[in-house]
Formats: C-alpha cells, sequence, structure tokens
C-alpha cells in the first residue's frame, strides 16, 4: 500500500441507527449501504404509502418530519456509499436522493454505457460531483482485461474475488493476480478481510491501489459492525 496519500478504510453493509453513530467516531473514510434486495445486509426503505411518490429513507423521512437533529446528519467526513447490483436507474437514482449519497457502487454486469446515462440523470441536478465505483470480480489476471473498457467512465474500481454468491466474502483473495493491472483508474482492495490481514493489508504495494473494504468478519450479526474489532484493525493498518 502506498505511504503518499491517505490509505482509504470503507465498511460496508451497514444499516443500524446506534451501529452508524459508533462507526462514525472512527478513523474510516467510507461507510457502504446495500441495496441488493438478496442480501442479508439490504437497507430497506420506508413506505411513502402513495403510489407514485417513491419511498423514503429514515433519515429523509426524518426530515420530513422534522425531527432530525444536526447531530443525526453529521456525516461531513465519511462518504455514504450505496451498493447495488444490476438495479433499474430510477431506484439507484432514489436512493442517491433519499440517502444523500457521495458514491454509487456497481457489483452487476452494468456497462460504461450504463454508468455513463445514470452519471447524467444525478450529477449535477441531484448529486453535483457524484463518483461510481465498478465492481470487477478478478479469478485470474485474464479477468482483469475488463477494467479497460471502464476507463473515462467509472471513478474507481473495485476488485474481489470471483464467486458464486455475490455476498458471500468466504473466498480468500489472492491480491497477487492485481500485480497484473496495469490500468489508470484507482481501486479498492476486497474479499475476506479480517483482522489477521492488517499486516497483509498494510505491505500490499500497487501504485494504483488507494484503500480497502471490510464487511462481514467484522460483524456479530449482518449489518452489524463489531466497533471494537474494527478500531484495532485500523490501528494495524494505519501504524
Amino acid at each position: 500500500m502506498s505511504d503518499k496519500k491517505r490509505f482509504l478504510i470503507k465498511v460496508c453493509g451497514v444499516r443500524d441507527e446506534e451501529n452508524i453513530r459508533q462507526l462514525l467516531a472512527l478513523d474510516i473514510d467510507m461507510i457502504g449501504f446495500v441495496f441488493c434486495t438478496d442480501s442479508p445486509r439490504y437497507v430497506q426503505m420506508i413506505s411513502s404509502m402513495a403510489g407514485i411518490i417513491p419511498d423514503y429513507s429514515r433519515d429523509r423521512y426524518q426530515k420530513q418530519c422534522g425531527t432530525l437533529t444536526e447531530t443525526d446528519d453529521d456525516m461531513n467526513r465519511i462518504k455514504r456509499v450505496g451498493v447495488f447490483s444490476d438495479d433499474m436507474p430510477q431506484n439507484i437514482i432514489t436512493r442517491i436522493y433519499n440517502y444523500n449519497l457521495d458514491d454509487v457502487q456497481l457489483d452487476g454486469a452494468e456497462s460504461p454505457v450504463m454508468i455513463d446515462n445514470l452519471r447524467r440523470s444525478v450529477d449535477p441536478d441531484i448529486r453535483a460531483g457524484i463518483k461510481i465505483i465498478k465492481t470487477i470480480s478478478v479469478a485470474s489476471a485474464a479477468d482483469l482485461e475488463q477494467c479497460k473498457a471502464y476507463e473515462g467512465h467509472a471513478d474507481l474500481l473495485r476488485f474481489t474475488a470471483k464467486c458464486e454468491d455475490n455476498d458471500s466474502e468466504e473466498n480468500k483473495f489472492d491480491w497477487s493476480l492485481l500485480n497484473a493491472y496495469e490500468g489508470k483508474l484507482p481501486f479498492l482492495l476486497s474479499g475476506d478481510v479480517g483482522l489477521e490481514d492488517a499486516e497483509r493489508v498494510r505491505k500490499f504495494q500497487h501504485p494504483m491501489c488507494i484503500g480497502i473494504e471490510v464487511n462481514s468478519r467484522f460483524e456479530t450479526a449482518p449489518g452489524m459492525k463489531d466497533v471494537n474489532l474494527l478500531k484495532r484493525f485500523i490501528a494495524e493498518v494505519r501504524r
């Protein structure tokens, strides 16, 4: 990993309000909300009960009711990332608005054309400067060939191990495969990362690697992160 810039840490798969408050106090850079309906970490909207009117996120609903405090809305430092997989653009746009997302992560077979259309629909009117992360599943160096197609379209790549279940992190990702990556887009590491991998993360070297994503190995239950375990991991990675 490079020491020239801050190494980003993304905690993905959050949904519990109090747990999120605890995470905001940690030295992390991004939190991920999963909007894939088949995920045990799926974040549900609050129904508007009104046909064509979009549903609400909890904080958007509280704003409508006037019950959201300044502290509740204080996420200036940590970026909100919405995770989607082959979802309809309108669903993505609704969640960008409701959750005030900074980034959109696309885990499916979304094309560069789809990414361009989504960006034009959102930036600048709904979310100016939104960043788009494209997930690339890697089983061999040959899988990295598809990255070139996303240059000039996505802002960031997320590399993960190729497996049958997109929500599973059971396969340990062989990061040495990424030595063959010569693309222009920066990337995040991911894939079954636990506390014991902190040294492995710290020693990983690639000029385009800017951060790491963690998820299920830091949970007490799906969507509930172990804050103390994360504190230990962050301290090890950043030392």
